[in-house]
């Protein structure tokens, strides 16, 4: 049965909390009518080939044809109406069941009571009613049972029927009858307990089967399962993309030569198990080799990742360590630069300071306050958290950003220009560093890009399907010696700046798996952030 699907039950009338599954309750059914269809054909062909001594309808033979033909034939109606499900399943069994215990009581009673053993097919009767219906229903069967073969013993007796008759065999059928219906209830509960929790069981494992194809197939880094003929087994989508293929081939040769070569040296060496490769368009990939044992049979997990994204992990330990040791600088530094402050500003309050003085006493704060700035920018990077990233629609996002923007931009933010080249996409970042990172660009393209020589665009497009948004200004561009230096720390050609906004939103970028970039376009200067597509989901691990 597929995972989710529930069961139907059939529970017995006078029953209560029991059941079993409906596959099962008619397959069982249909066992039981070909043992019925068996049993009756058997009755009739011993009765009339006397195979030997036989005690079949040796009191009453009229009696013993009629319910001999009688029984095999409701069995033979019976047959192919269970096979078809035509009647309910409810009705069909108990029918069955009191068929069985009236035909095989006047069989029973037509060869001599009984002394002729027919009446103890009656306990495979009851047996099956307690497993195909259960509970009450099974406890009704048996006192039926039971009264059907009293009632045969005591029109004997009354009618003088069979010399030797006594009760005493009765009384030991009926309580047989009773022990067998409590025990096939006991044993159809627990199969039937069996066969939900096996159900349960499987079902659970479809959904882990699921659930696990699903991560490896949104896994960031590629997965890659080999045989020990270097026959690829499983290859997700991210290593598909990451090497450049749109289906996957059979073997590791097909798939990259590179990739074949450092896995047979692997399987050489063993304790190298990573490598770096060079692909074509200078791309380079990281493999980690591993040996997965599964049922005696060797394979191999490859596991590829971007040499890019590694550096980046790299570079962002790296920062998390800078940070911690430039966050504790910048609290040293900033004692002393209090005291400065302080005393500069008591100088510059003397009576009777002269002009000169007091324009010493004027530089002091200056500095001290971009002092106090660089600071303030250093503390800001080391405070930084670890990106939360959510799925943003950036026209919505966009746009009430710069409707925000009206007073922390001085009142300038009609000096932009928003243009969407390309709508209704999503990129998966932090909501706070994407602010944070247009804020600085902004306020650059603000102080050094000219607004008064244009509106300054910010343009929304999708390139290398990857959302991207541009900042393009009216300045005259940056080049040459400058342009080496743009994203690093404390790099400014301002007296006035920190030279840490840009080092900053690159360093935020990254951490989002974003980019942040510089380019001319049509000899203007132009800020490129490229997102991370919050369509092509994955998974970080």
């Amino acid at each position: 049965m597929p995972p989710g699907q529930t069961h139907t039950y059939y529970p017995c009338p006078f029953s209560r909390g029991y059941g079993i599954p409906e596959r099962q309750a008619w397959l069982m059914l249909k066992i039981f009518a070909i043992y019925r269809f068996m049993a009756g054909s058997l009755f009739v062909m011993l009765f009339y080939l006397r195979f030997g001594a036989s005690t079949l309808g040796t009191y009453d033979n009229t009696l013993y044809q009629f319910a001999s033909l009688g029984y095999l034939a409701i069995s033979v109606v019976a047959a192919p109406i269970t096979l078809r499900h035509r009647f309910g399943y409810a009705m069909l069994a108990q029918m069955f069941i009191f068929t069985d215990i009236v035909f095989i009581t006047l069989m029973m009673h037509a060869s001599g009571g009984i002394a002729s053993g027919i009446g103890m097919l009656l306990a495979i009767s009851i047996a099956a009613g307690g497993l195909l219906i259960g509970g009450r229903c099974a406890i009704l069967f048996a006192a039926l049972a039971s009264l059907a073969v009293l009632a045969e013993q005591v029109y004997a007796i009354q009618t003088r029927s069979f010399e030797a008759v006594t009760l005493t065999y009765s009384g030991m059928l009926g309580i047989s009858f009773f022990s067998i219906a409590f025990l096939s209830v006991i044993l159809a509960q627990r199969a039937e307990q069996s066969a939900i929790l096996a159900q349960q069981q499987a079902q659970t494992i479809a959904r882990l089967e699921g659930l696990n194809r699903y991560i490896i197939q949104h896994l960031q880094s590629g997965i890659l399962i080999v045989d020990g003929e270097r026959m690829l087994q499983l290859a997700n989508q991210s290593a598909l993309r990451l090497l450049d293929l749109a289906d996957i081939p059979p073997t590791l040769a097909d798939l990259a030569a590179p990739l074949q070569e450092a896995f047979g040296l692997w399987r050489d060496n063993s304790e190298q198990d990573f490598a770096i490769l060079h692909l074509s368009g200078d791309r380079e990939i990281q493999v980690r080799f591993s040996v997965l044992s599964m049922d005696g049979e060797a394979l191999y997990l490859l596991i590829i990742e971007d040499i890019a994204l590694y550096n980046q992990r790299l570079q962002q330990s790296k920062l998390a360590s800078l940070g911690r040791l430039t966050a504790s600088i910048a609290h040293e530094i900033r004692n002393p630069l209090s005291a400065i402050s302080h005393a500069g500003q008591l100088l510059s309050e003397a009576p009777g300071l002269p002009a000169q003085e007091v324009r010493l006493t004027e530089i002091i704060q200056n500095h001290c306050q971009r002092v106090n700035c660089i600071i303030e920018d250093i503390l800001k990077l080391s405070r930084r958290h670890f990106s939360h990233k959510q799925k943003i629609n950036l026209d919505a996002w966009l746009t009430a950003y710069f409707s925000e923007q009206k007073f922390d931009l001085g009142g300038r933010a009609d000096a932009f220009a928003l243009a969407f080249v390309r709508t209704g996409l999503t990129a998966c970042i932090d909501d706070g560093h994407l602010k944070q990172i247009l804020d600085n660009l902004c306020a650059n393209a603000l102080q050094y890009g000219r607004p008064e020589a244009g509106k300054i665009r910010v343009v929304v497009d999708l390139v290398d399907e990857q959302p991207t948004i541009k900042v393009i200004d009216n300045g005259p561009g940056i080049g040459g010696e400058h342009l080496t230096h743009l994203f690093e720390p404390f790099f400014t050609t301002s007296h006035k700046g920190t030279g840490l906004g840009l080092y900053i939103s690159k360093a935020l970028a990254e951490l989002n798996q974003a980019d942040l970039g510089y380019v001319q376009d049509g000899g203007k200067s132009c800020f490129v952030l490229a997102l991370a597509n919050a369509e092509n989901t994955v998974i970080e691990i």
